[in-house]
């Protein structure tokens, strides 16, 4: 006991009031270094030492397996393969919806789930590394709690920074996606009214929006090639909407089931569904405008009425000042 006594002694004065931190931060990254053989370590399918149909052809005809071929060229995300048992959710809701997500937000890769929990594991510790060494190397002895906020805000910031990033990009997405989706409806209705089918229309639609609207023009693109493979119409429109996560793309596609339900005209039914839209951009710009005046009187408050007092009332205040100090009347 005295031993250790003194151990704690000698590193307290080595160190300073800091040392405890420093120990228990040398013995979990001890203790994580000899747990990691054993967490990523994986028992060998037995089975999947079989070669399968594809793959005793392939050898037998003395061609390259094309199923490892597809696999060596899945690109990064294969690099992230073997850790995906602690960077995917376990529950299959909750991969789901992180999945779902990243989708609305631009990243369809199959990857994106385990690249996004490794961005967030890494800038977490990296900021957390930061403020480890910003308090090393800080002059003077801080505080325990001003230490501690130094070290847990920037690692919590770091972890966060990746969320709120794709957060951004999904609400930008969605945005672009309602500006831009009146106008190829319009587009749609020119098509189907000139006499193209509904598909020659979607891809007509994706071909011509690139420009305004790269967002919407992508989702059309899939819909119009998952169409051109053989997917059911209905359900390749379904997912559209899901994958948009705007309620106008909901709403036209269950206008276009409805109207391939009950045997209605397509052209009839984005008529009116385009007129609609046309109304709620107009809403819109008008809601925009009316918020404006509001927007700009909490910027007049702020930025234009100190300057004005200061103007006005200055003048006055140094008149006062000198007359007090010199000890003259009003």
């Amino acid at each position: 006991m005295e031993i250790i006594l003194q151990i704690w002694e000698f590193l307290s004065a080595m160190i300073g009031p800091s040392a405890p931190f420093f120990v228990i931060g040398y013995f979990g990254i001890f203790f994580i270094l000899v747990a990691l053989p054993v967490l990523f370590k994986k028992e060998v399918d037995q089975f999947s030492r079989l070669p399968s149909r594809r793959g005793s052809a392939a050898a037998t005809a003395g061609g390259p397996d094309q199923s490892s071929k597809l696999r060596f060229d899945a690109g990064k995300g294969e690099m992230l393969d073997k850790f995906s048992e602690y960077l995917e959710p376990q529950g299959e809701d909750e991969l789901s919806a992180a999945r779902l997500k990243l989708i609305q937000a631009g990243y369809r890769s199959p990857s994106a789930v385990q690249t996004m929990n490794f961005a967030k594991m890494m800038m977490g510790v990296g900021f957390l590394a930061v403020g480890v060494l910003y308090v090393m190397i800080q002059p003077g002895e801080p505080t325990m709690s001003s230490m501690l906020m130094t070290i847990l805000i920037p690692g919590g910031a770091g972890y966060m920074l990746p969320s709120y990033w794709v957060e951004r990009r999904l609400q930008q997405r969605q945005e672009d996606v309602t500006n831009g989706f009146p106008d190829s409806l319009d587009l749609m209705l020119v098509c189907v009214e000139a006499g193209q089918s509904l598909d020659q229309a979607i891809l007509r639609v994706a071909t011509e929006m690139k420009v305004s609207s790269p967002t919407l023009a992508e989702e059309f693109e899939v819909v119009a090639n998952e169409m051109r493979a053989g997917k059911d119409r209905v359900q390749v429109l379904r997912d559209m909407a899901e994958r948009c996560g705007v309620n106008d793309i909901s709403s036209f596609v269950t206008v276009l089931v409805q109207s391939a339900n009950f045997g209605t005209s397509i052209s009839d039914a984005l008529r009116v569904y385009a007129d609609e839209m046309r109304d709620k951009r107009v809403l819109r710009a008008e809601e925009k405008a009316n918020v404006l005046p509001t927007k700009l009187t909490i910027g007049t408050m702020l930025f234009t009425v100190p300057p004005l007092l200061i103007i006005m009332v200055g003048p006055s205040i140094y008149d006062i000042y000198v007359n007090l100090l010199g000890g003259g009347d009003f």
